[in-house]
Parts: C-alpha cells; sequence; structure tokens
C-alpha cells in the first residue's frame, strides 16, 4: 500500500513538473505581459522575469513597478510561470516562502483577467499578463508568447475567436 502511494505522489509530482496538458485540438493560447498605455515596458522576457521575482523594482523613468499576479490555478498564471519565470507556481511559493524572511513579499494576485486589466490601466508602472485575446484598447501590449516560445502579435490574434 505505502509503495502505491508513493507512486501516486511521484505521478502528481510529474505531472506538477511537466505543467498542464495542452492537447492537440486545442487552440493557440498566447498570453499578453500588459501595461499601461503611458508606460515603460520591459525590453525582453529576463526583465519581465526579474519584475516578477522581485530583483527589478522601477522603470528606467524612476517609476515603482507594480507587478500583479493571477491565481494560481489559471492557466495564464501557469503558462506565463513555465515560460517566463521557468517555475512551476507551486515552486515559486516556495521561493515566496524564502524571500518573506528577506522582507520581500510576492506581487498582488487578482482573481480574474479583467481586474488585472483595470489594475494596469488604472496603476502607474503596473505590469501584469493575461490570454492575448482578452487584451482591450485599455493597456499596451508588451510582449506574447505561448507554450512554445514568444508570438507576434499577428499570429496570436489569429488565434482569438471571432
Amino acid at each position: 500500500m505505502r509503495a502505491l502511494l508513493r507512486f501516486g505522489t511521484a505521478c502528481g509530482v510529474l505531472v506538477l513538473a511537466a505543467g498542464f496538458p495542452v492537447r492537440a485540438s486545442e487552440p493557440l493560447r498566447a498570453v499578453a505581459v500588459v501595461v499601461a498605455l503611458g508606460n515603460d515596458a520591459p525590453t525582453g522576457l529576463q526583465e519581465v522575469a526579474l519584475i516578477y521575482r522581485r530583483k527589478k523594482r522601477f522603470w528606467p523613468d524612476g517609476g515603482k513597478i507594480n507587478p500583479v499576479n493571477l491565481p494560481t490555478n489559471n492557466l495564464q498564471r501557469r503558462l506565463f510561470s513555465q515560460f517566463v519565470l521557468r517555475s512551476s507556481p507551486e515552486e515559486l511559493e516556495r521561493y515566496w516562502n524564502n524571500m518573506y524572511f528577506q522582507g520581500e513579499s510576492p506581487p498582488f494576485v487578482l482573481d480574474s483577467e479583467e481586474a488585472v486589466l483595470r489594475f494596469v490601466a488604472r496603476t502607474r508602472g503596473a505590469i501584469g499578463y493575461v490570454n492575448y485575446c482578452s487584451v482591450d484598447a485599455r493597456v499596451k501590449v508588451a510582449m506574447v508568447f505561448t507554450s512554445t516560445g514568444r508570438v507576434s502579435e499577428a499570429t496570436a490574434r489569429a488565434s482569438c475567436p471571432g
């Protein structure tokens, strides 16, 4: 029985490490990193990773960076964490538990993509991420990626319904 439990636990860890299943029949899921219209934007994935690990706190103009996350069970969060931060949300939770003792707090978590869009649009220095198909005129797209790498906005747009 213990061996079966260990096997089940090991399988669970492998599923978490592997991330989420993406079936061939599913449409391309593109994640857009967004900032407010008048704000600076990060220039690359490494800069975004530094921002979300709280290693970079200010934009080039001196303004404070305010990153926000989606909930850990959100598909966009999992894609973002795996592609940009090279970690699962669960691994990042351990990272933030360690950083807490150094006086660092993780980015705020907002409940929905709409909440992220509103926050980013209204908050100076804010940065967030949403499904590319959810982006609207309130925010500026800094970059777009899928589980396989960065893509153009045209490629991401082609995957949106309608």
